[in-house]
């Protein structure tokens, strides 16, 4: 429908260009009788065109300052209870939900990310539950959900968009998937440069790189975190990695 309401409206900026040019060629100026005939010979597609340019703006008022605001709230509301088993490694509660909950309108039954993610899919927190829904199905070993949940979430997060797609490559990890996890780990180190997710991934991308016995791709990234990140948690055993994957690849 929104297709038909858009080539309308491209016929209604054609329909006028195109008087212009006929009407200029024959007179300078365009009198009321003229004007009149012009509204009259095209007067169904400039009305379905307003008609539909209205109709979108009420459209887009009415979903913007009514309908997502309280789909927001609701969401909010539900992500709250789910959140609160996350962080007590409930995950299969936080997951799926079930679970009579305390509210301001009495016990209910609560919603688990799953459930939020799919009812409020255009809500903030319905977003942030697909992150929250990866995280839980990767710690009960459902990799390959967990992949799809999190690759649903997208974020510009400094902290939160680069653990999601390093996330990615933990699943791939134990799906033994190491190229894909690999890079999904370099992807996740360079979506946003910190001394935290840069040097974790980097670490990560390392090892498995060890996995596949490509030892000097390993050593790089070994010798890149002690350079660039060498007071980080993750390089405090930096030399001892060097020092193996020298070993193991015979690199002088």
């Amino acid at each position: 429908m929104s297709e038909d309401l858009v080539q309308n409206d491209k016929k209604v900026v054609e329909v006028i260009k195109e008087e212009k040019i006929k009407k200029s060629q024959s007179k300078k100026s365009i009198d009321l009788e003229g004007l009149q005939d012009f509204y009259e010979d095209n007067k169904k597609v400039i009305t379905y065109g307003g008609g539909a340019l209205l109709a979108i703006i009420a459209i887009f008022s009415f979903y913007k300052l009514y309908w997502l605001p309280g789909q927001e709230k609701e969401a909010g509301n539900e992500i709250f209870y789910a959140q609160n088993y996350f962080e007590r490694d409930s995950f299969n509660i936080a997951l799926n939900g079930g679970v009579n909950v305390p509210s301001s309108e009495g016990p209910k039954t609560m919603m688990g990310f799953k459930d939020i993610a799919d009812s409020y899919s255009s809500t903030k927190s319905g977003r942030l539950s697909n992150y929250y829904a990866g995280i839980c199905l990767l710690r009960t070993g459902k990799y390959q959900e967990a992949i799809e949940y999190l690759e649903k979430f997208n974020a510009k997060d400094e902290m939160v968009a680069p653990m999601a797609i390093g996330l990615i490559g933990d699943a791939n990890m134990e799906l033994n998937n190491v190229d894909e996890a690999i890079k999904y780990y370099l992807s996740a180190s360079e979506k946003s440069t910190n001394q935290f997710t840069t040097p974790l991934f980097l670490r990560k991308a390392a090892f498995a790189y060890e996995q596949k016995s490509e030892f000097k791709e390993a050593l790089g990234l070994y010798e890149r975190l002690k350079n660039e990140y060498g007071k980080t948690e993750e390089a405090r055993e930096v030399e001892k990695y060097i020092a193996r994957v020298k070993t193991l690849g015979n690199i002088d």
